[in-house]
């Protein structure tokens, strides 16, 4: 189960970032490269410190100071702000502590990873917004309310997230008050594997269900399609602190298979 939760979030990270138009990428600087079993995905003008991402490594190869070498100097000849790796804890090297000194690696926030055989989700989430599946003419509403729900800026990005809606691996729902669209989630469907990723609420369309709602829609959808396994990540909260999309995301069947930690790397 790791090795798929590992492929999948590359996998939609991957897809993301090469789906997007000409454009939009030139506006980014985004480029991407695989390496080590893993993915590196870079973007030059990426100001949320979020998108510039390696992960899925250490399950078909080690994880080495050879290979962090080599994804540290894809970010350098990128140019790239800043860059998070992103290494489940079991396949940590015994040199890590090292590795991380020689490139001065930075502990950041905790994700949990979750997953769950299809027939362990729970189906349930009810809302007074609207559901529905994305159709073309949503489709630019809804990547923009995403963005914006997580506070992020619309140029380049916008065009990335609606770009998705045109591929066959994408499964995307919108939230909508009356008929506007207040927010959205997005399945990813490899083979067997369903992800659920970019679930968001507009700040005034909360506490209304939407998030739970979202993540119902996409699960029957995951059903329909066949999947065996859902998978998923969300923030873990630091103590005393709750994340209600993590609790959503286990109320729906999904449970934790490990927590990661993220590690910065700065020029």
């Amino acid at each position: 189960m790791r090795v798929v939760a590992e492929a999948e979030a590359a996998g939609v990270g991957s897809d993301y970032e090469t789906g997007t138009p000409a454009a939009d990428r030139e506006l980014l600087g985004i480029t991407t490269h695989r390496v080590g079993g893993g993915v590196v995905l870079s973007m030059r003008n990426d100001v949320t410190s979020y998108w510039n991402k390696a992960l899925g490594f250490g399950f078909t190869e080690p994880v080495t100071a050879d290979l962090i070498d080599e994804i540290i100097g894809i970010y350098r000849a990128e140019r790239a702000p800043v860059a998070v790796l992103q290494i489940a804890p079991e396949v940590l090297p015994t040199d890590w502590a090292d590795i991380c000194a020689a490139h001065g690696l930075q502990p950041g926030g905790r994700i949990a990873k979750l997953a769950a055989p299809i027939e362990d989700v729970v189906i349930k989430g009810k809302t007074d917004l609207g559901i529905v599946p994305v159709t073309a003419d949503l489709a630019d509403a809804w990547g923009r309310s995403i963005l914006t729900a997580f506070g992020m800026p619309h140029d380049g990005l916008a065009g990335m997230l609606k770009a998705s809606a045109e591929k066959p691996d994408f499964h995307l729902y919108a939230a909508l008050s009356d008929d506007t669209v207040v927010g959205g989630g997005a399945l990813y469907v490899n083979d067997e594997v369903a992800s659920l990723n970019s679930g968001a609420i507009l700040p005034g369309y909360r506490r209304r269900g939407g998030q739970g709602a979202l993540i119902a829609a996409r699960l029957v959808q995951a059903r329909a399609l066949g999947c065996r396994y859902v998978v998923t990540e969300v923030v873990q909260p630091g103590e005393g602190q709750v994340n209600p999309s993590l609790n959503n995301m286990l109320g729906a069947g999904l449970t934790r298979l490990y927590v990661r930690q993220n590690w910065y790397w700065r020029p």
